[in-house]
């Protein structure tokens, strides 16, 4: 059976109309200084200074950038993992070599289906970075430096990659952020 219908109260919305007679508009407030016209019959005010060479203007100099809240909270983290006592992992990765890094990147591009043609201007270093941000069993790479985040998952027996963490700790001018933390932040 069908639900019945109530009959059309105080309380009832009206029917819709698409017609012409019926054009509702909200009503707008316009400033008074819009409805008034220019007077276009006036003359340009003349400036006595002004000859026929402009007169040069001044230019100030740009702040350098102050980095971004996010970048300043990385840099204490990693300078606070760095801080730590070394581990045995830490040991073990300082005997990585130039060669290992080749080899274990050379397994995850085999690992692959297609090459990476994007990343063909990055160090081998880099390369391995960004495919550490990327691999999301590893937790979540935004808000907290590379380094704090390979010691977590490792914590948490994630076993992440040896050679990661060979990279941060070998190169001193690695930033620490993740790639997708600078591009979100």
């Amino acid at each position: 059976m069908p639900p019945r219908r109530r009959a059309a109260g105080a309380g009832a919305q009206s029917t819709l109309s698409f017609g012409n007679q019926s054009r509702v508009t909200k009503p707008s407030t316009t400033p008074a200084t819009l409805h008034k016209t220019k007077n276009l019959d006036s003359p340009l005010p003349t400036d006595k200074s002004a000859s026929g060479t402009p007169e040069p203007q001044q230019v100030l100099a740009s702040e350098p950038t102050k980095p971004h809240v996010a970048e300043l909270v990385v840099q204490q983290q990693a300078a606070k993992e760095l801080e730590e006592p070394r581990s045995a992992e830490d040991k073990r990765a300082l005997k990585v070599s130039r060669q290992d890094l080749q080899k274990y990147w050379n397994k995850e591009e085999r690992s692959r289906k297609a090459p990476r043609v994007h990343q063909t201007d990055l160090s081998l270093e880099e390369k391995i970075l960004r495919h550490f941000d990327l691999s999301s069993q590893y937790g979540p790479c935004i808000g907290i430096a590379r380094l704090k985040r390979w010691r977590r998952a490792n914590m948490l027996k994630l076993n992440p990659p040896i050679e990661v963490l060979a990279v941060l700790l070998k190169e001193q001018n690695v930033n620490e952020r993740a790639r997708m933390d600078e591009l979100l932040s």
